[in-house]
């Protein structure tokens, strides 16, 4: 079953704890009562459509987010964004990265402890860029996108990378500690027991973050840009066709014209029907919004349909 606006807010946090996860990075407070859904995020000025997305998207699994693609605030969602990229660069990476200090013998005697600290700090890094990124490049275009002043040349598939390189460090990481590290210390042994319920943790909490943006912040940026699309085109002025858009039927006729036959005449020399010369003209002048003998002429000995000594000779 899916959670609805209607529902209490209590019985979520019991039903799935990680929607803590979802309320921490809204800011939505604790101590709601026995408030629904709907009102605790009222209260806080949160998008209940976008919470309920976040909340059935955990609950659910991917496949949920398909419901709210079209339903949700982009806006809102790129706070919740935000503020993941917080926690997880502000708070989680560097707090692993001290229980993983504590765990192990960092001393310049012990070289493997030292290079698990750089694998570590090397992984961050890889994260830190990331998100980075989307807050400095990806999340400032959707928010002109939205605004209706979008950036030229942005398209949200162009700048959101892959996040397979981010979890593949991260199980190695993981597997060098279950498999390879002996902690010198057995009193740290607790430690670094901690160290990898962290990093077990910070696997899923990333997974779900990227499936996030994937499956409902691009799809949603998308649409967006579809109908700023169709907008810009459905209000863009009417373009002249350019001039080589005459076919070469077209031109034959008005080299005809600038000689001075008449459609009977140009019907003959064409081999074709004089109701058809007269489509023909129909078609040139909507064209070239050219509608006299005298233009054609001149349309035509500056395009090259006809010299100079042509004009001449017909004269």
């Amino acid at each position: 079953m899916s959670y609805h606006e209607d529902d209490k807010f209590c019985d979520l946090i019991l039903d799935d704890s990680r929607v803590l996860r979802v309320m921490s990075r809204f800011g939505l407070p604790l101590g709601f009562g026995e408030k629904t859904v709907k009102q605790v995020c009222s209260e806080s000025h949160v998008d209940t459509t976008t919470f309920l997305a976040l909340a059935n998207f955990y609950k659910l699994g991917r496949a949920a987010a398909s419901d709210y693609v079209d339903k949700i605030s982009v806006n809102c969602l790129m706070d919740y964004l935000h503020r993941s990229h917080q926690y997880f660069l502000g708070f989680l990476l560097p707090y692993i990265r001290r229980l993983l200090i504590e765990a192990i013998n960092c001393t310049e005697t012990n070289k493997v402890a030292f290079l698990v600290i750089k694998f570590f700090d090397e992984y961050t890094a890889s994260v830190k860029r990331h998100m980075e990124l989307e807050n400095s490049k990806i999340f400032p275009g959707v928010k002109r996108l939205i605004s209706g002043d979008p950036v030229s040349g942005f398209h949200i598939s162009n700048f959101i990378r892959s996040h397979e390189g981010m979890d593949k460090k991260l199980i190695d990481l993981r597997n060098i500690i279950i498999k390879y590290y002996n902690v010198p210390n057995p009193d740290h042994q607790e430690q670094l027991y901690a160290v990898l319920t962290q990093l077990l943790n910070l696997d899923d909490d990333l997974h779900n973050h990227c499936e996030l943006e994937d499956t409902l912040f691009v799809p949603a940026v998308q649409l967006f840009e579809q109908h700023t699309a169709h907008v810009m085109t459905a209000h863009a002025p009417a373009k002249t066709e350019p001039h080589d858009a005459l076919s070469d039927r077209e031109k034959d006729l008005v080299r005809c014209v600038v000689r001075g036959l008449t459609n009977k005449e140009i019907a003959a020399e064409l081999f074709i029907s004089i109701n058809t010369v007269i489509t023909h003209r129909k078609n040139i002048s909507r064209k070239l919004n050219i509608h006299s003998a005298a233009g054609l002429t001149i349309y035509a000995i500056v395009n090259g349909i006809v010299s100079l000594d042509e004009i001449k000779q017909s004269i």
